[in-house]
């Protein structure tokens, strides 16, 4: 059952926005494939599913899942290898109430009407359990390949988003570059919650006034505290300014996490290495700045990625409850 929020505080989408995201909270969820390997290197995906169940039995809030078209070797990671959408419909099967999310949809590289009609169908098939990220892409090499356009993929981004928006309504009216919906075709299913809670990712090639003012919420990157702090605070006095609705703010995090509880911090790439302790320490000081959710991504984790995700359960999750 969809849980209601505070009108003035974030608005009532669907199950996965409105559990996953509350005001002055932060919950946890994890990157897929839940498991580590290094650089350059294809995951091997050969407990993926058992994994994810398991992330929802721990009680963790959502699993999200890249766009990754092509393996770029110079990237250094080919993410999950699968389809975003047939992926999303399988651990829609496999899970009950864990929140499933794209992070993030590389909107110039696909037809929106494609997208939107994914993202739909996984939204009602998962039960409301979709959150759609969306990017304009940062890897160079897949365009060509696809007979896209690179440096106007921000014109396309805005086109897509607004394509999207269009659709969930009945009988659309809508002209952009990418398509005329003249009000005499519909698209069905249509999304649980009368739309697809959609989340901008960084600045997507737009204004950070069009991010704040668009989007359902914002993912951004992490930074060091008090960078972080800056840009949530502006964004969210964008959001103030423009005298609409509070929004949340999320972001990943590299995670090597250690045996000993009280390990001091370590960079490694986008996050660092440390005991439970200093990362339980951190996220608190996120929620304090303002964020609602962090994606885990144990990419780089050294120990047994089923005792880290115990561990973490045990010794972290409670801190965060809901």
């Amino acid at each position: 059952m969809l849980k209601r929020t505070n009108p003035g505080e974030f608005p009532v989408i669907n199950q996965a926005y409105n559990t996953v995201f509350e005001p002055n909270k932060l919950s946890i969820g994890l990157v897929l494939p839940i498991e580590a390997y290094p650089v350059g290197a294809e995951p091997a995906m050969e407990t993926h599913l058992e994994t994810a169940k398991l992330a929802e039995e721990l009680g963790f809030s959502a699993l999200w899942l890249r766009d990754v078209p092509f393996n770029v070797p110079s990237f250094g990671d080919a993410g999950q290898m699968f389809d975003p959408y047939v992926y999303l419909g399988t651990l829609a099967a496999v899970t009950t109430n864990i929140a499933l999310g794209t992070a993030s949809i590389i909107l110039p590289l696909r037809h929106p009407a494609h997208v939107a009609k994914a993202a739909a169908t996984a939204d009602v098939l998962s039960r409301g359990r979709l959150l759609l990220g969306v990017a304009s892409g940062d890897r160079p090499e897949e365009y060509p390949a696809l007979q896209k356009s690179f440096i106007d993929r921000g014109e396309r981004f805005r086109d897509s988003f607004d394509y999207i928006r269009a659709v969930a309504n009945s009988y659309p009216h809508y002209e952009g570059t990418q398509g005329v919906l003249a009000g005499n075709i519909d698209m069905l299913p249509k999304p649980v919650g009368g739309q697809v809670p959609i989340l901008i990712t960084g600045g997507s090639q737009q204004s950070p006034d069009w991010v704040a003012q668009n989007g359902d919420g914002w993912m951004t990157y992490p930074r060091d505290t008090s960078s972080q702090a800056r840009v949530i605070k502006e964004y969210r006095s964008r959001i103030a300014d423009a005298g609409i609705q509070n929004k949340p703010v999320m972001q990943s995090l590299y995670v090597d996490l250690q045996d000993d509880a009280e390990a001091p911090p370590r960079p490694i790439h986008l996050g660092f290495q440390s005991g439970v302790g200093f990362l339980r320490e951190y996220l608190t000081q996120l929620r304090e700045l303002g964020i609602n959710h962090v994606a885990l991504n144990l990419r780089f984790n050294q120990a047994n990625i089923q005792t880290t995700l115990q561990r973490l359960a045990n010794e972290l999750l409670p801190t965060f409850k809901h």
